[in-house]
């Protein structure tokens, strides 16, 4: 077996170098991952007739769709299932609510934050 292993030139020790450097590798993947979720802060501003929260800056997970957020206003605000709510991006559109808040905060995102509106009523676009 020691003889196979010099003539094609590998040895144990090779072997385990690999090995070590595949884990190496994977646990690197895997910390790089954990860097990647991190979290965008948004704003969120009050227009019209809407409650105003108490809590105005939030850090969000940056792979949740906008639709969370407006999700997380409703259940915050303690609305009826039947209100509607509308939320807008620099007051001037509303995205869709499939769009995700990475993509969102890349484009319109001002001062490391993401400025969001929410009404009760349809108030621009």
């Amino acid at each position: 077996m020691a003889e196979e292993a010099e003539a094609t030139g590998i040895d144990n020790n090779s072997e385990k170098d690999l090995a070590t450097n595949v884990e190496n590798l994977s646990l690197t993947n895997q910390k790089v991952e954990k860097q990647e979720s991190k979290k965008i802060d948004i704003v969120l501003h009050a227009t019209g007739s809407a409650p105003i929260l108490k809590q105005k800056k939030w850090a969000v997970d940056q792979e949740k769709p906008i639709s969370a957020i407006v999700k997380f206003i409703h259940k915050y605000l303690k609305l009826d299932a039947e209100e509607r709510l509308f939320l807008y991006i620099n007051q001037t559109f509303a995205p869709s609510p499939d769009q995700i808040i990475k993509n969102l905060y890349e484009c319109y995102g001002t001062n490391g934050k993401l400025i969001l509106h929410y009404a009760k009523t349809q108030a621009w676009g």
